[in-house]
């Protein structure tokens, strides 16, 4: 095993660790400060507006963060990152208001940094042979995140309809913990070289400011092409599923007073089986990707798409219009509701996350791999944004309103995502059967000159 692969385990077990604090806490906080309002009339703080500000400072911070990595590095600007997201966690015990908005708004610029920091390292870890295997074996270790916190989430709020501030703190604690452990993994990360070739995105070296603005220029001339504009609609669509998941769904089944006795004890669980669609998902289309995409990105975009479909009815068939505010005793169609069905739409919003994000980071890719880095900039940012409008309306939208956006952003961006295939498919042919002109036109000349 290569001291380059080891540092790929090492990158993956401690973003692993990381979210297994952080993606635990966005599926509980809007339970979490719930009950810490009901227990402290002074505090204000929202779950929702709280993840909004997050993904609203991630998507503006984006930009800096090129400038931020040249100075730094990539292992020092993810050990800082990784600082940012344990702060967050250390806020719930000293519950605040403002303070919740600060740290959330400190986190979004730490996990701009975080990302590109890991994108930065991996891929100096890595070669055009080992790239798919390092980036599935990446993504497999992180999604782990979903099953462990989730699971201490159970057991921790069984039987519990209010969170003490006991269980709160105990918590809060442990996962702080994890997130500290995950930080020394990265601190043991050994040094990597540039692999980079000046010659694809940048024709000499610059300075960091340099970069950034060449960065910022290139992703701007990027975004106005026809293909960019299509695919930015479902990059939209990842982002408000990715906000509905991770922050509306779980608390969503938590206020469901009717659909368990213990129905904050549900919520643990759907983070496991959302946990378990993005490992499976990811393992199916990501280290088996060469082969899952011979036939093409589009039929497993559409499978994604079809599988969300059926979560979102389902969960509009189980879940009451009120469910993402507070505990509430209303019903949809179903009486009562019930948490196999729950569970169910869990497991499947996580695989149709994983068949979209695997195939527009294989598209990122291939087809924009002349202009990877602005590709990959825009993306991470009208993600972003989508998110943090999401959260924003989450808080004033009952849940059919959000799975009716839902529906109609994911219909758009399927149809833009499968636009931008194939076209990029025909090209590809086209390219192929210039070649085979070109060939035979050659096979003919020498033909000629012999005779």
């Amino acid at each position: 095993m290569d001291a380059k692969f080891i540092n790929v385990l090492i990158l993956g077990f401690g973003f692993m660790f990381v979210f297994t604090s952080f993606q635990t806490m966005g599926n509980i906080e809007k339970t979490i400060l719930d009950s810490i309002a009901n227990d402290d009339e002074n505090f204000k703080g929202d779950g929702y507006t709280s993840l909004a500000v997050i993904y609203a400072s991630f998507a503006l911070c984006n930009w800096l963060a090129p400038s931020f990595i040249s100075f730094t590095g990539p292992r020092t600007a993810m050990l800082l990152g990784a600082l940012t997201y344990t702060l967050f966690m250390v806020i719930f015990l000293f519950p605040s208001t403002w303070l919740l908005y600060f740290a959330s708004a400190i986190l979004g610029a730490g996990a701009s940094i975080t990302w590109t920091g890991q994108g930065t390292f991996l891929a100096r870890c890595s070669n055009p042979a080992n790239i798919s295997r390092n980036s599935g074996v990446f993504w497999a270790l992180l999604q782990c995140s979903m099953f462990f916190g989730n699971l201490f989430v159970y057991f921790q709020f069984q039987d519990k309809d209010h969170i003490d501030a006991d269980t709160r703190k105990l918590v809060i604690s442990v996962l702080i913990g994890v997130a500290i452990l995950g930080i020394v993994f990265l601190a043991s990360l050994r040094p990597v070289a540039d692999n980079s070739s000046p010659d694809t995105e940048m024709q000499q070296r610059q300075t960091g400011l340099a970069n950034a603005v060449f960065a910022l220029k290139s992703a701007a001339n990027l975004f106005m092409t026809r293909d960019m504009l299509l695919l930015s609609l479902a990059f939209l669509y990842t982002g408000l599923e990715l906000s509905f998941f991770s922050g509306v769904y779980g608390p969503s089944i938590g206020f469901t007073k009717k659909i368990s006795e213990s129905p904050k004890q549900i919520l643990g669980l759907a983070g496991i089986c959302i946990g378990a669609g993005e490992v499976f998902g990811g393992g199916l289309f990501g280290i088996l990707g060469p082969k899952t995409t011979r036939f093409g990105r589009d039929p497993i975009v559409i499978a994604g798409y079809i599988v969300h479909l059926i979560a979102f009815f389902l969960i509009f068939l189980n879940l009451p219009n009120s469910a993402p505010f507070t505990d509430t005793n209303d019903i949809s169609y179903l009486d009562p509701p019930r948490p196999w069905i729950a569970l169910i739409c869990a497991f499947l919003l996580g695989l149709g996350d994983a068949c979209f994000n695997t195939q527009i980071y294989s598209m990122l890719g291939g087809v924009f791999v002349k202009n990877s880095v602005g590709a990959f900039a825009l993306f991470k940012f009208t993600q972003s944004v989508a998110a943090a409008v999401s959260f924003f309306y989450s808080s004033h939208l009952g849940l059919r309103a959000q799975l009716g956006i839902l529906v109609i952003f994911g219909t758009i961006g399927t149809i833009c995502f499968c636009i931008v295939e194939w076209a990029a498919k025909r090209r590809m042919q086209e390219e192929v059967s210039d070649d085979s002109k070109d060939v035979s036109h050659d096979s003919q000349s020498v033909s000629s000159y012999g005779k």
